[in-house]
């Protein structure tokens, strides 16, 4: 079974999925329904696996 994730390294996966959505939305010429989409199904594969992490704990 794997340990859950600390604390800090919560975070920094936070703020690395922050700094890619801004990267996204700044650079994207368009905010259609593909990128709205794409931005939605990247916070899935970040938040769940924090949220389980933090219910382990």
């Amino acid at each position: 079974m794997k340990r859950p994730l600390s604390k800090v390294q919560i975070s920094f996966i936070v703020l690395m999925w922050m700094a890619l959505c801004f990267l996204v939305i700044v650079n994207a010429e368009v905010i259609n329904g593909p990128v709205i989409v794409t931005i939605l199904l990247s916070g899935a594969f970040v938040f769940i696996p924090v949220y389980q992490s933090l219910k382990k704990k």
